[in-house]
């Protein structure tokens, strides 16, 4: 069997670039393990904690014990169904920074700043909002992005709130002004979770030029320094004429490249593989973002508690399966915020989702009667992990190290963001509905109470990413160029949120999939599209500031 190209993982960037080569009229194999997305666990958005956990779905990895948070085994889901973690994630949107770009091409990602990516977040959105400046947006891509009704009054709350705690308002997060308090933007269309398999891939198969061919990988074959298909487990060989695309995503695209002899050559030998390419930087600077939930006892009767229960559940799912309305056509993350956490950043580096309701993001241990929560933790974290082999054996689950707040600076942003989400929840428009805090508690004040909050309770946020960085092909530990060819490989190319040099400020989703949509244009040899200038919108005088009023014209100096 074979085609033109070969892709590897069909989720959120091999779904784009699926679309993009088929529509170009090549001939297009995808190959992915995991089996269908059909079902009410991944279609209704309010069942988005289902789907991780679930084998069915779900890798199922975890990490090694993390050394700085009580040695816990952390849990690291990735979507092994069609459209990857699309399929199984929270739906949020968020682009990211400007800021984020464009350090990555300080980094060596050349032509990936700002300017050069913002074209490729339009083409592939289809853009429902109905607030910001439409022209930082795009209408008419492939990627359905809509707001909720926001019909909870404790959403509103915590926009006024946050507005009050001086940190102003953004009518679109995802246009000029990141920096603020709005509405959340999710991948939901109708009702239903909006993947990239909705999105891309069954576009694709619909042209005729693309297939899905179901099968574990075993290696990457490579003959005479070229990668010619990819090796099933069942002894098949699926050729590709011009190359093949690995986008198995930031944990398992590493580990194909060490089984099939490409990654640190210590590392490769002492785990019995072949070396064909030395490239030490193949499962190195794993990144992620941490975050803990503040929770709050709320003192109306107006969460999401009473829907918790089996009665509740069943009366949710069963309005959403006749209509695909009410509260099952919500992942419930309607309400969000981007702040700085002092003067002397220039962009926001601490990110909110608002929950009402006070209950982990798995599903489970829910706090007892009405409540809320804020996620929160810093966007940029220096600490760095890794993504190992245990041995030869594709089908062996990798060794997965965040290494979690191993940097000391990571303490004091965690710190300063759990005590900047005390003090919004204080304000008056939060007030009506807060009550006692659930977590990490009334107690922890001090330093010490907090870190010890801080490794019993925060979780991954899911954002795992840069374990194949993109670099100038001269930068020893660069994996791929920035045209996503793998250095050292002919044949090969390498497109999903491992290739990030640097975590993007927000979810990751949605620069994932741009990845793959900027890719799909190096593969097919045309030039990018053109470049958009146009400077994000940065406070005025954020070396000494850290908010505003409400009113934008005085300035509250930094706690």
């Amino acid at each position: 069997m074979e085609a033109d190209y070969v892709i590897l993982g069909a989720g959120s960037a091999g779904c784009a670039i699926a679309y993009r080569l088929a529509e170009a009229g090549r001939s297009v194999i995808v190959i992915e393990h995991g089996g269908t997305d059909a079902g009410p666990f991944i279609r209704m958005p309010a069942a988005l904690s289902y789907p991780m956990g679930m084998s069915r779905y779900d890798w199922g990895y975890v990490t090694e014990p993390e050394p700085h948070m009580n040695n816990r085994r952390m849990a690291c889901p990735r979507g092994k169904v069609l459209g990857g973690s699309s399929s199984i994630n929270g739906m949020i949107y968020v682009r990211g920074h400007a800021r984020d770009y464009d350090t990555w091409a300080e980094m060596g990602a050349d032509g990936w700043a700002h300017a050069d990516v913002l074209p490729y977040f339009r083409r592939m959105e289809a853009w429902h909002g109905d607030a910001g400046d439409p022209s930082w947006r795009g209408t008419d891509g492939p990627l359905h992005i809509t707001r909720g009704e926001q019909k909870n009054p404790l959403f509103q709350a915590f926009i006024e709130a946050g507005a009050a705690a001086g940190y102003g308002r953004t009518e679109d997060y995802n246009g000029e002004r990141q920096e603020g308090f709005g509405a959340f933007e999710r991948t939901i269309w109708q009702g239903r979770r909006w993947s990239a398999a909705d999105a891309y891939l069954r576009p694709a198969l619909a042209t005729g030029n693309a297939k899905v061919v179901r099968g574990l990988a075993e290696r990457i074959e490579i003959v005479e320094g070229r990668a010619t298909g990819i090796r099933l487990s069942c002894g098949k060989l699926i050729r590709a004429r011009a190359e093949v695309i690995l986008a198995a995503g930031a944990i398992n695209s590493p580990k194909i490249l060490m089984t099939s002899g490409i990654g640190p050559a210590n590392h490769l030998v002492e785990n019995g593989i072949p070396v064909v390419a030395d490239r030490p930087g193949v499962g190195q600077n794993l990144q992620d973002h941490l975050e803990i939930y503040v929770q709050y006892a709320a003192t109306q009767p107006v969460s999401l508690a009473p829907y918790w229960s089996l009665w509740g559940k069943a009366l949710v799912g069963a309005q959403w399966l006749f209509t695909r309305t009410g509260l099952g056509a919500s992942n419930q993350f309607e309400a969000c915020g981007f702040i700085r956490s002092r003067a002397g950043i220039d962009y926001p580096d601490i990110q909110f989702h608002f929950l009402p309701i006070a209950v982990r993001y798995d599903g489970a241990v829910a706090a007892g009667g009405h409540g809320f929560q804020a996620h929160v933790g810093p966007m940029r974290s220096k600490s760095r992990g890794r993504v190992a082999l245990r041995g030869p054996d594709p089908a062996a689950p990798p060794s997965i190290l965040f290494n979690y707040m191993s940097h000391e600076d990571d303490w004091i942003e965690f710190r300063r963001a759990i005590r900047l989400t005390r003090e919004i929840m204080a304000q008056t428009p939060m007030q009506a509905f807060a009550g006692d805090e659930l977590l990490p508690g009334g107690d922890a004040q001090d330093d010490d109470a907090i870190d010890a909050a801080i490794r019993e309770h925060a979780e991954s946020a899911y954002h795992p990413c840069g374990t194949c960085r993109m670099g100038r092909r001269e930068d020893p530990m660069a994996v791929v160029d920035p045209q996503a060819r793998v250095i050292g490989i002919e044949g090969l190319r390498l497109a999903d949120s491992s290739i990030f040099p640097q975590v993007t400020n927000g979810n990751t989703n949605a620069p994932s999939i741009m990845v793959g949509e900027k890719a799909a244009d190096h593969i097919l040899g045309r030039d990018p599209l053109p470049r958009d200038n146009r400077p994000p919108w940065i406070a005025p005088d954020w070396e000494t500031a850290q908010r505003e009023s409400e009113a934008g014209k005085t300035r509250v100096r930094s706690a």
